[in-house]
């Protein structure tokens, strides 16, 4: 089975401060027989939000330890510009643009479970795991 990883997942990670840190160590084990995909845009804002909140030493371990356990998708340029003209046509603010090429990735693949600590996920109809309360 494919699961979908977001940011939110892999800072989770990361950050033991960070209130998901418990659920995201607890969970990630159950992720070992699946195959993991995310894409590049969430590569990057990991590895922004990680070096901004916890340093170089933690963007390492990141690098070291998570990212050769993902399948990385490459953003083409074609769905990078379908995903800027739905944003221009779209109202709702709170939805970020690597989060809109996310769905959008996931739609594509057919993909209907996110490792992800955020209800943008759930709200745009896909599965959260960990199951969320």
């Amino acid at each position: 089975m494919i699961v979908f990883v977001d940011t939110s997942a892999l800072f989770a990670l990361v950050d033991r401060d960070d209130k998901f840190h418990g659920a995201a160590r607890s969970f990630f084990p159950e992720l070992a027989t699946r195959t993991l995909v995310t894409h590049n845009y969430v590569v990057v804002e990991t590895i922004a939000l990680v070096q901004a909140r916890l340093g170089l030493a933690a963007v390492r371990a990141f690098v070291d330890d998570f990212r050769p356990l993902l399948d990385t998708v490459w953003i083409t340029e074609e769905m990078h510009r379908s995903i800027e003209a739905s944003l221009q046509l779209d109202s709702d603010r709170r939805i970020s643009f690597v989060d809109r090429v996310s769905f959008e990735l996931m739609r594509r693949r057919a993909i209907g479970q996110a490792f992800a600590f955020d209800e943008d996920f759930g709200s745009a109809g896909f599965e959260l795991v960990p199951a969320q309360a």
